[in-house]
């Protein structure tokens, strides 16, 4: 496959189970089939700290980033939008097969970015604790 941000061949690359192409020589960008980014958008999932690795070198290519793209896997043009509305982090997905292309840097971003997933489950787990600790108190 063919890098859609600067036209570089595309690496596939295995973590887990999960198999992804990388633009190693290029501009460093990650695409991911359909739901694969479910599986490493948390800071805390091994298979994304793999890729991290391999996409993290500086990029020998910088990509026009106004330019659209084209999925590397079907050629329709991908949609630009946001990862979620709480992380407000551009990317973009194919509308005919749901694959995701990622620039150099948006995937450590997104599993930086405060409100992820753990970071809600944490708070919560802090609020229901502290609610307990505050009713043990009141019982005294």
């Amino acid at each position: 496959m063919k890098c859609p941000a600067c036209s570089s061949p595309l690496s596939e690359r295995t973590t887990g189970a999960l198999t992804v192409d990388i633009c190693e020589g290029g501009c460093g960008g990650i695409y991911l089939d359909r739901f694969e980014l479910n599986n490493v958008d948390e800071a805390a999932e091994a298979e994304g700290q793999a890729l991290l690795e391999w996409a993290g070198q500086e990029p020998q290519k910088t990509p026009d980033r106004e330019q659209r793209y084209r999925c590397p896997k079907c050629e329709m043009i991908m949609m630009r939008g946001l990862f979620k509305p709480q992380i407000p982090i551009t990317i973009d997905t194919c509308p005919q097969c749901a694959g995701v292309w990622l620039d150099h840097g948006e995937l450590a971003a997104i599993r930086q970015a405060p409100g992820s997933d753990h970071d809600r489950r944490r708070s919560a787990q802090a609020f229901v604790w502290q609610a307990f600790a505050d009713l043990k108190s009141d019982k005294r």
